[in-house]
């Protein structure tokens, strides 16, 4: 099989999450344990940082490997889901996993995948390890798929395990309150590794505490060890003055949403872990990568400017804090009227999402191309309960193309709702 072939035969045979939904989810690391013996532990053969949360873990696995890559060391990175190239969820030092390596694992490994018939995440995770051990990095970055306790990345023994923040999203499998979720998602703290909690929450620190006492982890809340001044635009980069109780820092993020604000603390704190593992990371360098995430990663689709005349921007924010961190960022947005490209999936509760959604905009309803979309004129049925008001359109494309014959000048284009309108929209 060639590359587009070796892809095909993954997609058609492979249960996948974000094609289908829970019928994919595996709800048991056997699979994953099955792979990597198979393939004589790649997992056991680097270090890792793990990375979970509700919102935030992709922006925070990009910024993190940013700054280790910057500082030296060889650095792998895997996230999910990818936007415009499958190859995006392996990189090592911002490069993607080459074609000829992907078909060269599925070509090696076909007899088993036929024989144990993993999900399309749990093989993709087992590529991932495979790929970071061949090429011998010295970290690697992992970013958990969904929730944590069970996720096939959960095979691994970090040396930090950073939590970003706990909200409502896939309550069909994780749980339908944040306690229930964020139980799944400390599943993810190990014994002795200290564990970074990126967002101080109230309604779920004591999940936390109680499992990490369990795990003899120590624990760490970001949120409690950073403060910081006003934030501003400047040159097209998010600038903070950050303190804590022993540095303070001059960032300009070159990743712009307001949300970013979480993250940078989360980053920071996770840093200030490593750093005591032995990692060498100086001031500079640490500037330095905050400020060029995009370029050394590789990382889009968060708070990203496609196009000046009119203003078209997209996010990848789907549920209920991802929407509200959009809103922030729009109302931060200097603009005439707004226009809303957007399209979510069919097995989430949506309601919430459509109740935040302002009613002075112009909705342009669409689906992305996956069996999981909601249907446009279901979208548009379902939002006019909330007197939002628009056309439903044949496609992502068609909604964008009306967006753009509609807007003037100095009118604002968003696009999202979910992560797949923002990958075709790209």
């Amino acid at each position: 099989m060639d590359y587009q072939q070796t892809l095909s035969y993954l997609y058609a045979k492979l249960p996948m999450f974000t094609r289908v939904g829970i019928s994919a989810f595996k709800k048991d690391l056997d699979n994953t344990l099955k792979f990597c013996h198979h393939l004589h532990h790649p997992e056991k053969k680097f270090k890792s940082v793990h990375i979970g949360g509700t919102n935030g873990k992709g922006s925070t696995s990009h910024i993190l490997a940013a700054i280790l890559q910057k500082a030296g060391y060889k650095t792998g990175l895997y996230t999910s889901p990818h936007l415009k190239d499958f190859r995006e969820r392996i990189k090592i030092n911002g490069e993607m996993i080459s074609e000829q390596e992907v078909v060269a694992f599925v070509e090696e490994n076909q007899t088993f995948i036929d024989e144990v018939s993993p999900s399309f995440f749990e093989a993709t995770v087992a590529l991932a390890f495979q790929h970071f051990a061949k090429h011998q990095v010295d970290v690697a970055i992992i970013e958990v798929g969904l929730g944590g306790r069970l996720d096939s990345t959960n095979v691994i023994n970090p040396i930090v395990s950073v939590i970003t923040n706990i909200g409502l999203d896939h309550v069909d499998i994780l749980g339908d309150t944040l306690q229930k979720i964020a139980f799944e998602k400390a599943g993810i703290i190990k014994k002795n590794v200290p564990v970074v909690i990126g967002e101080y929450q109230e309604e779920v620190k004591q999940v936390f505490e109680d499992k990490a006492k369990e795990q003899d982890a120590p624990l760490i809340f970001a949120t409690n060890q950073w403060c910081y001044d006003d934030s501003k635009i400047v040159d097209g980069k998010r600038e903070i003055q950050i303190h804590g109780k022993e540095k303070s820092y001059q960032i300009a993020l070159d990743l712009t949403g307001t949300y970013q604000i979480k993250n940078i603390k989360t980053v920071l704190s996770t840093i200030n872990q490593l750093k005591q593992k032995g990692f060498k990371i100086d001031d500079d360098v640490l500037i330095s990568a905050f400020s060029q995430v995009k370029k050394l990663t590789g990382l889009m689709g968060r708070w990203q400017t496609l196009s000046e005349d009119p203003l078209i921007i997209c996010d990848t924010g789907h549920n209920e804090d991802g929407i509200k961190e959009v809103l922030n960022n729009i109302n931060e947005t200097k603009f005439d009227s707004l226009h809303f490209v957007i399209g979510m999936v069919k097995d989430k509760d949506i309601s919430k999402v459509l109740s935040l959604l302002p009613a002075n905009a112009t909705y342009y309803f669409c689906a992305p191309k996956l069996e999981r979309a909601k249907p446009a004129d279901q979208l548009k049925e379902a939002a006019a309960k909330y007197n939002l008001k628009g056309l439903a359109y044949a496609d992502v494309e068609t909604a964008i193309k009306a967006a753009q014959q509609n807007a003037k000048t100095d009118d604002l284009i968003f696009i999202g709702g979910s992560t797949f309108v923002v990958a075709e929209a790209l």
